[in-house]
């Protein structure tokens, strides 16, 4: 029995050795290609996809030290099949976004939607699902009593706070996706951000429900909440720069219902709603993980 405990402390002590170091070179890896997307203009398929990349990875290999492989490849599928089922039923029926459609510039797609839609619904889902962990103090991952209801709820704001601040510049500016009627939040409707909010609910409520019936590892190894939250920043910083370097911010846009828009206009508000919505979240997760004890892996 002895001799099992220490092997096990043995392999989960050179599991970390390795993966710590490799999350913190995939975090900046994100914020990288972030930058790199808005700097040099890259077309939307291929940033998408390096930042997709990167935080699916992120997630998978930091959920795997949470929640174990089994725990965190049931997030990835619950994830996957919730978002791509509302994604698909949404441009079928309207319902719970709106009436859509995406167009050719995200690349290859499953049924109706791109590729890249899940892997981003899954990477910056695990961030703000850790984030949510992080400003409740949630140590152990378990998610006893009103967490497990709590940590969902705000995960979910965490989730729109992002759409937020991209969905106007990649529909109405880049074209990635089109509202066929417009909406009143520089084309986009409300109706958006609702369905956005009760399809991220969804699947990581159903991921509470599991989590707390599963064992969970330790997070108290050093780096364990730097790197996610290093991770996020490249969320913040996406808006802000595009503000700063975008090029189209003289241009006057028409969407679908004929509504005229400046795009100067949009990037500004959302580089605000990032400074007033995402950039507190985070600021809340740094500050609540200053209390959070940790030691050496």
């Amino acid at each position: 029995m002895t001799t099992d405990i220490l092997r096990t402390d043995t392999t989960q002590h050179s599991t970390r050795s390795w993966t710590l170091p490799l999350l913190w070179a995939i975090a900046a890896a994100s914020v990288i290609s972030h930058i790199a997307t808005v700097v040099w203009h890259l077309p939307q398929g291929v940033g998408g996809a390096m930042l997709a990349s990167c935080l699916t990875l992120f997630g998978l290999l930091h959920g795997a030290l949470t929640y174990r492989w089994r725990g965190i490849l049931f997030f990835l599928i619950v994830c996957l099949g919730v978002s791509d089922a509302f994604e698909n039923l949404s441009i079928m029926t309207g319902f719970p976004f709106g009436w859509y459609h995406y167009s050719d510039a995200m690349g290859p797609k499953l049924f109706l939607v791109p590729l890249l839609i899940g892997p981003a619904y899954f990477g910056v889902g695990y961030l703000s699902w850790t984030l949510a962990r992080a400003i409740f103090g949630d140590e152990d991952a378990r998610l006893t009593g009103l967490l497990s209801f709590a940590t969902p709820a705000i995960a979910s704001f965490i989730m729109v706070s992002w759409d937020l601040t991209i969905d106007p510049m990649m529909s109405t500016i880049n074209g990635s996706w089109v509202w066929h009627n417009g909406g009143s939040y520089f084309g986009v409707p409300v109706s958006n951000f609702l369905g956005w909010y009760l399809t991220v609910y969804v699947f990581f409520q159903c991921f509470a429900l599991y989590a707390r019936r599963r064992s969970a590892s330790s997070t108290k190894v050093h780096g364990y909440w730097a790197t996610p939250l290093l991770a996020y920043t490249s969320i913040i910083i996406a808006p802000v720069l595009s503000l700063l370097l975008g090029t189209e911010s003289a241009a006057v846009l028409t969407d679908p219902a004929g509504h005229l828009w400046q795009a100067q206009d949009i990037r500004s508000v959302a580089a605000l709603v990032c400074l007033f919505t995402a950039l507190p979240f985070w600021l809340l997760a740094v500050f609540k993980v200053r209390d959070i004890p940790s030691s050496q892996p």
